[in-house]
């Protein structure tokens, strides 16, 4: 009897040996969701996760459109979800107390709001327990938003929107840094929002999230040519760092989220290793950081095999390297 992909069982059927267990982990880029909204991901799946092996000293938290407060006018109803994550690390460090705890929050705010936008980033500021360190307004604007489970909905022209621009400047002004989740055709539009914004640190998501679905899914190769040509230019904006990570959503197109049965850290090496080492040879190690993007990529793998397999693709590289990969440059980014 096949067991349901994506389930706990199914993950369970590859269970591997850790790789490299002593070596300290930042993980810069997970999610939650209070229990009945948006995926099953809260506190006790999140330590569940940091704790199955890896030795994982610190989390950050990234946007997702969770708890927002539907009650509150719109320009704040974001907080809600800034709130939550603060009582949730709270939680954490409460009743799980030798568990890695959420150190940052990456909260969302809407940076078009001109004159109002301090006041909603003042009261961000003030339910996140001294943890914001960022806003994620992505750009993210999918070509065939139906052929996609995670489709980004964003405006055509987003990031050259003076008002956006202003909003993302004021974030550097303010000592926040930006995220950005965005697909592969807009690696420039992030290349040229960087050259505008220059004295704003930019985080630059899950490679630009090449996709791999609806017509693109015969296109891979060509994409990834494209890819690294893009990847390459938006390297060399200096206020942009890099999260690796992110590429076994749905949507990128490896098809494991069907499977009967998660890949092993060898496979999953096989099929991603080439997009890791592009994008370490073009922004370095000191501008780049591993990330989990748990638990959207836990549709495809467990946190235990991702990485094992993020260790295997860093192996080549010195322990300095890797230390700057796995903890130091998110410690640095997002100011731990």
């Amino acid at each position: 009897m096949s067991v349901e992909p994506g389930s706990q069982a199914w993950l369970d059927q590859v269970s591997e040996e850790i790789v490299d267990p002593t070596r300290e982990i930042v993980d810069p880029h997970h999610h939650l969701w209070p229990v009945g909204r948006g995926l099953r991901y809260g506190v006790p799946e999140l330590v569940a996760d940091t704790q199955s092996g890896h030795n994982v000293v610190e989390t950050v938290f990234v946007e997702c459109h969770a708890a927002y407060d539907r009650e509150a006018p719109k320009h704040l109803q974001s907080i809600g979800e800034t709130r939550f994550v603060a009582e949730s690390a709270a939680e954490l460090a409460r009743d799980f107390p030798d568990a890695a705890p959420i150190s940052a929050i990456v909260g969302s705010v809407d940076l078009t709001l001109g004159d109002q936008l301090d006041e909603v980033l003042d009261a961000h500021v003030a339910v996140a327990d001294g943890k914001l360190r960022g806003i994620r307004d992505a750009i993210a604007r999918a070509i065939e938003p139906d052929s996609m489970m995670i489709a980004g909905s964003q405006p055509e022209g987003k990031f050259a929107d003076e008002a956006f621009r202003s909003g993302v400047r004021r974030l550097g002004e303010r000592g926040l840094s930006y995220d950005s989740w965005h697909y592969h055709h807009q690696l420039n539009e992030l290349a040229e929002l960087a050259a505008a914004c220059p004295d704003t640190t930019m985080v630059h998501d899950h490679f630009g999230t090449p996709v791999g679905v609806g017509t693109f899914a015969t296109q891979r190769e060509a994409i990834f040519e494209q890819w690294k040509i893009d990847t390459a230019t938006l390297a060399e904006r200096p206020n942009v760092v890099a999260k690796l990570g992110g590429l076994a959503m749905p949507d990128n197109g490896f098809g494991w989220h069907e499977a009967e049965r998660p890949p092993t850290s060898d496979e999953f090496v096989a099929a991603q290793a080439r997009y890791y080492h592009h994008t370490i040879e073009c922004f370095g190690p000191e501008r780049c950081m591993f990330e989990s993007n748990f638990p959207v990529d836990r549709l495809s793998l467990s946190y235990a095999v991702m990485w094992n397999g993020l260790k295997k693709i860093a192996a080549s590289y010195t322990d300095a390297e890797q230390d700057q990969m796995f903890s130091g440059t998110a410690r640095r980014v997002y100011r731990l």
